[in-house]
């Protein structure tokens, strides 16, 4: 890693170099599997489920529910235990709710209160892949028959101990893993004296969540199928479009602040 010294370019460097790295493996054909996937759900009449802790949740929020993107998508989240769920608020304040992100036994629950049709498809984001609840709900789907593609780092993944009892990492498990760069730890900047800023994970996921969007509207487009996208609702006509799209899957999406 990089000394923080010279913070603002090195990171500027390490984020570019890691963007870089994603672009060209995608345009070499990286994303095609996932992509299709994706499409070949909503052909069917499928939505996306996303789902992600912690700042893992920024990359569902990048998924469902945003200018731009695709409308039959759902977000899962951990405060659908207390929202839709029997479990008390404070679990999810700002000290206890990292402590729910580590129960193994709310993937079962989590999974039971979502909107899920058996044609879904599921997008879990974790960069450790390895706590309760990502590792429970991705077996929970793979177990029902969904396909599951994750987004994970592959350096910080293969490097921790596994927490889930099953004895496995969310790569383990799911039919496609694609690795987001980032390093063992996140960080990317050395501080003086111990420690590390300049996460990644969040930006190269987001980056991640805005090409798959991309490529699987092209392969709707090349399957001569009409991509439902997303129109910002601050330009004219833009709720009357996504309204009537929506309507298509009413009871099916969720996107709970």
């Amino acid at each position: 890693m990089k000394e923080i010294s010279e913070s603002i370019t090195s990171f500027g460097l390490e984020v570019s170099s890691r963007l870089k790295e994603i672009t060209d493996w995608a345009e070499a054909g990286g994303l095609s599997d996932a992509a299709e996937a994706l499409a070949t759900t909503l052909a069917d009449g499928g939505v996306v489920q996303s789902f992600g802790t912690g700042h893992s949740e920024a990359f569902a929020m990048e998924i469902a529910g945003r200018a731009g993107g695709l409308i039959p998508t759902s977000k899962i989240a951990l405060r659908d235990l207390v929202l839709h769920g029997t479990h008390d608020v404070a679990e999810l304040d700002s000290l206890e709710g990292s402590v729910l992100e580590r129960e193994l036994g709310v993937a079962e629950e989590l999974f039971n209160l979502s909107l899920v049709d058996p044609r879904d498809i599921f997008i879990i984001a974790s960069n450790s892949g390895v706590n309760g609840p990502i590792v429970g709900l991705a077996l929970a789907a793979k177990a029902r028959g969904h396909k599951v593609i994750a987004v994970t780092s592959i350096q910080h993944t293969n490097a921790v101990d596994v927490k889930h009892p099953s004895g496995m990492r969310l790569s383990e498990i799911a039919d496609i893993v694609i690795d987001n760069r980032a390093p063992f730890g996140d960080t990317t900047l050395e501080v003086s004296g111990g420690g590390g800023v300049g996460a990644v994970s969040s930006i190269t996921a987001a980056y991640i969540a805005q090409l798959l969007t991309i490529e699987t509207v092209q392969c709707m487009i090349r399957a001569g199928k009409k991509p439902p996208i997303y129109i910002s609702a601050n330009i004219p006509g833009g709720d009357e479009h996504n309204n009537a799209l929506i309507g298509q899957y009413i009871g099916r999406l969720r996107r709970d602040a």
